[in-house]
């Protein structure tokens, strides 16, 4: 099994937080860095696979500043030795894919493949709204997803072509595309040059361009792992069946996890693709581990007062939590395991609004007592 960490991207504690505007204090930021720079070495000690973060933007209270994926995975890359840098995941919603497609297959190249990725649809109405690669296109919610509204329609259509268009780039030298959202290139062409027609391909007997395609190619062949991050829909689950992106589910609902895992399949086969559990569904939820009751209680308070201020205001559910001794957590995860037969488990942990040692020590806990009961090391330290 491989073990990755998520952070949310929290800068500042609780009472500085509490203080206001956290997310532009200067000396919170360079906290921040500091403390995740500690936690992706120490990851890359300890066997973790991989290290992820989300995308989000003018986080200004400092909930939740992660705003560049690209850069973080940079960041990550930079400070580890094996460790692999995750991107959970570029907000399709808001960015021209083929510049998506590009920017990830350079980071694949700084990175020498220590590199995977998601793609996320974007519910933060404020700064999905500002950030919107159309017009018209917005955040789409738990209940915008209930209704099939409107914009939950433009949402879905926009981050579905977008991720298609990204792929396309990766799997083809040269490419066209016209799509309801994207023209790759615009109507009637681009403007060509001898170059084009000497040394590259896409451009007619005309000195029109046709086709475009990226540079450089992804490093990984065909392309670095794609997941759904935090899919629960069953038509953002169909959709990953079909292009190949493992859901990452965070729920302690088993039931549900396992109607996920069988819709994702069913789905699969509908377009030829043969798959297991192991390959259609990852596992996780908030580690929070201890051997004092007391402590316990102390950090599901922090963490549901975290939850409560950000994310339940936004439809988000709390996730799965990971809580107790090792013993408990690791049955837990036995359990679920036996039921879904996931191979990767995404643990979140208390990142920003919990002091480094406490967290630290959580995290050598884990792979010292936890690890070795559903993984091995591999030949690099990675436990797999």
């Amino acid at each position: 099994m491989k073990f990755h960490l998520m952070q949310t991207g929290v800068v500042g504690r609780r009472k500085e937080i509490e203080q206001g505007m956290a997310g532009q204090r200067p000396e919170l930021y360079q906290r921040f860095l500091e403390e995740v720079r500690g936690y992706v070495k120490l990851a890359d000690e300890l066997g973790y696979y991989g290290y992820c973060q989300p995308e989000h933007h003018l986080q200004i209270e400092g909930f939740e500043a992660n705003n560049h994926p690209g850069m973080f995975s940079q960041f990550v890359g930079q400070h580890s030795k094996r460790l692999k840098a995750g991107i959970m995941g570029y907000t399709m919603t808001t960015h021209n894919p083929v510049r998506v497609a590009e920017e990830i297959a350079t980071l694949d190249h700084m990175l020498q493949g220590r590199l995977y990725c998601g793609f996320t649809r974007g519910y933060h109405a404020r700064w999905v709204d500002a950030y919107g690669i159309k017009e018209g296109v917005g955040a789409t919610t738990p209940d915008n997803v209930k209704a099939r509204d409107q914009q939950d329609a433009r949402n879905r259509s926009l981050f579905e072509e977008g991720v298609r268009v990204v792929k396309k780039a990766w799997t083809n030298d040269v490419f066209d595309h016209k799509g309801e959202n994207w023209q790759f290139p615009p109507e009637g062409g681009s403007g060509g040059h001898p170059a084009y027609a000497k040394y590259g391909k896409g451009q007619d007997e005309n000195g029109i361009v046709r086709q475009i395609g990226i540079a450089p190619r992804c490093y990984q062949d065909p392309h670095p792992p794609i997941y759904g991050g935090f899919a629960a829909s069953g038509r953002t689950i169909d959709f990953w069946a079909e292009e190949g992106g493992k859901l990452i589910v965070l729920s302690d609902n088993i039931e549900f996890c396992e109607m996920l895992n069988n819709r994702y399949i069913a789905s699969a086969a509908k377009v030829g693709r043969e798959v297991t559990n192991t390959q259609a569904s990852a596992w996780g939820g908030f580690l929070m581990l201890t051997d004092s009751k007391d402590r316990a209680a102390e950090l599901m308070a922090e963490h549901m007062w975290f939850w409560d201020e950000w994310f339940i205001p936004l439809g988000q559910r709390p996730p799965n939590v990971l809580i107790g001794t090792a013993d408990e957590i690791a049955d837990k995860i036995g359990k679920a395991h036996d039921k879904l037969g996931f191979d990767e488990l995404f643990l979140m942990f208390g990142q920003g609004h919990l002091e480094p040692e406490a967290n630290q020590e959580e995290l050598e806990q884990f792979i010292a007592k936890v690890a070795p009961r559903f993984s091995t090391k591999d030949a690099d330290g990675t436990w797999t």
